[in-house]
């Protein structure tokens, strides 16, 4: 079933042609409404009218995260303050997160290519849709909502957590679909194995699994553990939310919404296009975004593009999973961490030395567990236990409060972490995305 046939299945000349009309409008709306871009398009001597083929997006210029956290909150607005009716923020963990706000018109948007990616999975409206993701300013959970609105399931937005509850709820209401984090999915399994809840007695046959990277070994596991086909969600809060990509029922790649938001891949060192089947950074523009629209978003996920009609029936543009990133981000739990944000944590210790290293698994629930190797000053190592104790409980105290991530926290010897005269190893993941 394909939910928007019209636009899913259109012919790519069409498509592209649709693509320029939208990007012309759009550079257009910066220039005129966004002195952010309106500055970039003057330091590269582009005006709107330059804009006569969708070739031409390769003249505009890119736009970063940081350069998004310099003009918080609402740098970016193309429209009146007053047409904004939702804001929702990032989960990174820095002080300052990204904005992404919608008009009415986006949130609409927002249902359309939300209701086409569950579609792709195989729900419609007879299903009673089981959301496990987060509610509130994370875009998840809010983001399928709308999306099974859309397609008019019954929708339980139970949100994450408290296990116990979501497995009875789900056999209680009888949910057909399941969308949650891939490993949280697992946990969900785990947890009944243990207290003897047979997954098999579940009405669930499918869902929508995001927000981490996972891998097809982890696929696997997921569909025996829980008696369900499992489907890869591709999403950001910089671009819209979940619904910028989702696997159909071939799962060889997840159909992006080419209409409304436009995929490149560039060489992350010289930021030259690829072209498709080249591994390279996936850059996002989105093509019909009212309230924060966005131009040549550098989201540093690598992967690759390629076309061509699917057995699906669909000929979107096809993204393959996420094989790594361009920077030292770790994405834990859902939640994006970066290696000196847990530096900033130590160096305010006192008791600390700016050398650390940090560890990250999939623990025996199938969650990610974090442990952070952290060296202690020579005046204050101590074989005192509750002295060291009460050390490892500040930092895991000052980690959950201000990073969101529980870790373990292993306090050793001045010395005993290994030195680099390169670039310091300070993440080892095991995890094999």
């Amino acid at each position: 079933m394909i939910w928007n046939e019209k636009i899913e299945t259109m012919p790519e000349a069409e498509m592209k042609k649709t693509q320029l009309e939208s990007l012309v409008k759009l550079t257009e709306t910066l220039y005129e409404r966004v002195p952010f871009y309106r500055r970039k398009f003057d330091e590269l001597g582009i005006k709107p009218a330059d804009i006569q083929d969708i070739c031409d997006i390769e003249k505009l210029p890119f736009t970063t995260k940081d350069e998004l956290r310099e003009i918080y909150p609402y740098g970016l607005l193309a429209v009146d303050e007053s047409e904004i009716v939702e804001v929702h923020q990032s989960s990174g963990t820095t002080g300052t997160p990204v904005v992404d706000a919608y008009t009415r018109k986006d949130i609409d948007i927002w249902s359309e290519c939300m209701a086409r990616c569950l579609v792709m999975a195989g729900a419609g409206s007879g299903d009673v849709i089981q959301n496990a993701y987060g509610y509130g300013l994370f875009t998840g959970g809010i983001g399928v909502h709308y999306g099974a609105r859309a397609i008019g399931a019954n929708i339980i937005p139970i949100s994450g957590g408290n296990t116990a509850r979501q497995l009875k709820v789900m056999h209680d209401f009888g949910a057909t679909f399941l969308t949650c984090t891939p490993s949280y999915s697992l946990y969900i399994a785990e947890y009944a194995h243990e207290n003897g809840i047979s997954m098999k007695d579940m009405k669930v046959r499918a869902g929508c699994f995001g927000a981490e990277p996972w891998t097809e070994e982890m696929r696997k596991e997921m569909e025996l553990q829980l008696h369900l086909d499992a489907f890869d969600i591709y999403g950001l809060t910089e671009i819209i939310g979940p619904g910028v990509a989702n696997e159909c029922e071939c799962k060889d790649g997840l159909h992006v919404n080419e209409d409304l938001f436009y995929p490149e891949i560039i060489d992350s060192e010289t930021g030259k296009p690829l072209p498709d089947g080249e591994k390279g950074e996936l850059v996002f523009t989105t093509l019909t975004k009212e309230g924060t629209p966005i131009l040549r978003y550098r989201t540093r996920d690598i992967t690759y593009l390629s076309r061509g009609k699917c057995s699906c029936g669909r000929t979107s543009v096809k993204m393959h999973r996420l094989m790594g990133r361009t920077d030292d981000m770790l994405i834990i739990r859902g939640v994006n961490v970066f290696p000196t944000q847990i530096e900033e944590i130590l160096v305010q210790m006192e008791e600390t030395q700016p050398h650390y290293q940090i560890i990250v698994d999939r623990g025996k629930k199938h969650l990610d567990e974090v442990e952070v190797w952290v060296e202690v000053k020579d005046q204050f190592f101590s074989d005192e236990t509750r002295q060291m104790e009460s050390l490892r409980a500040r930092i895991r105290g000052e980690m959950k409060s201000r990073l969101g991530i529980n870790a373990v926290i292993k306090l050793v010897e001045p010395k005993s972490i290994e030195r680099s005269t390169g670039k310091a190893k300070r993440v080892i993941d095991k995890r094999n995305l």
